[in-house]
């Protein structure tokens, strides 16, 4: 789960974390007030979704200007006019894709005098299975250019979780951004704090970036992003409370409600399919056969009829979609469950466009026998290379 720059510097002032001053606006009419409530005389206007590049983004809507998603005002009167042009408009940036993001929030924040600009983020390092830092002096910069063209200047450490942080974490960080004095000893700090949060929440990643120095020698967070484990969203209703589902693709709010891991994609084979290995064997071949999947699906190992019915009509749902593959391998699922989730899914909501079954597994003779008797119009398959080839030709006209 995702949330906004404002939530993310809000819950890391919790911990001490030092961040600048800000107010999140939902109306336009809110800015003034909110700019009132900041000192100036330079203030800081940034549309929050749930994308970066916001500051290099570019508005589809001539009415919002050309200036991007992040803007400096020297006036209240020009937090006013940014505020006017930004909420409601629809920002595009390097993360968001051509379509772009409608922006419903803003977030006032009072001018930062920067010295130097830094990159930090925290992040679970699966090869290690222990919370890792990444830090660069290069910040502002996307990250990934960095590690591209100057991979020298990123510094990765793990921390051992039979000791949590320790002294030398901080300093090694104040190292790697050449930080000595009374900013050595700010870092370390920091890094403490920065910790205690990640862990305390249970993160997924924080990336700070820029991370910066003031021209009064202060160390400053300057914008946060911030994503948790949504598997551990149960031990955190606080965290949980500050999702914003206009920030997420509906077909994917549907899924969670029913437990179904659900990813949009942008191809037009539908997929569903039993096991997240098995889930991104089936994309392959698809792309293998020259066509693109609409979606990953994976219903799980013990998935309900109820369960199975409501993943195939979240596939229906999505008008991009030409066909669907089914491909399940019965282990724990059983495969006459997912016949009886898709025959009654079909009644239901209607077929449309061409559908292949494979099934393999438990239960399988009865599970084909379900979809034979249903009198639908579903083309049979004996392995996933005979559905993969069939559903691309299915789609293709054939």
């Amino acid at each position: 789960m995702n949330i906004h720059e404002y939530q993310a510097k809000a819950l890391l002032h919790e911990f001490g974390v030092p961040i600048s001053r800000g107010v999140p606006v939902l109306k336009a009419s809110d800015s003034e007030a909110a700019a009132k409530q900041l000192p100036g005389p330079i203030w800081v206007v940034k549309s929050q979704i749930h994308a970066g590049g916001r500051g290099k983004g570019k508005f589809k809507e001539a009415t919002a200007g050309d200036k991007g998603g992040v803007r400096i005002a020297k006036s209240v009167g020009e937090v006013n006019e940014f505020a006017k042009q930004m909420l409601g408009a629809t920002l595009v940036t390097v993360q968001t894709g051509p379509h772009g993001k409608q922006v419903n929030r803003l977030y006032i924040e009072e001018g930062s005098d920067i010295d130097k600009e830094f990159y930090l983020s925290i992040l679970v390092d699966r090869e290690t299975s222990k919370v890792a830092f990444v830090v660069s002096t290069e910040g502002g910069v996307n990250i990934e250019d960095v590690a591209h063209n100057n991979p020298e200047k990123i510094v990765t450490f793990s921390v051992d979780p039979a000791t949590g942080i320790m002294g030398h974490h901080g300093r090694t960080v104040a190292k790697a951004l050449n930080l000595s004095g009374d900013l050595a000893k700010q870092a370390e700090k920091l890094v403490v704090q920065l910790y205690n949060a990640f862990t305390a929440k249970d993160m997924a990643m924080l990336e700070i970036n820029p991370l910066v120095v003031t021209k009064q020698g202060q160390l400053r967070v300057l914008d946060a992003k911030v994503s948790f484990d949504d598997n551990a969203m149960y031990r955190h209703p606080e965290v949980a409370a500050l999702r914003d589902e206009t920030e997420e693709d509906a077909k994917e709010i549907e899924a969670s409600k029913y437990d179904l891991n659900y990813v949009t994609l942008d191809g037009t084979i539908g997929c569903m399919v039993n096991g997240a290995g098995l889930a991104m064997a089936t994309m392959d071949i698809i792309k293998l056969y020259g066509m693109e999947p609409a979606n990953f699906l994976d219903v799980g190992g013990g998935a309900s009829k109820e369960k199975v019915a409501a993943a195939f009509k979240i596939i229906t749902a999505d008008p991009n979609v030409k066909g669907i593959l089914v491909n399940i391998f019965g282990g724990i699922m059983k495969c006459d469950i997912i016949a009886e989730g898709v025959v009654a899914a079909v009644k239901e909501v209607g077929l449309k466009v061409p559908l292949v079954v494979r099934l393999e597994g438990t239960n399988v003779d009865a599970g084909k026998k379900i979809i034979r008797e249903s009198g639908l119009n579903v083309v049979p398959a004996d392995n996933l290379d005979d559905a993969a080839q069939k559903i691309v030709k299915a789609v293709k006209g054939g």
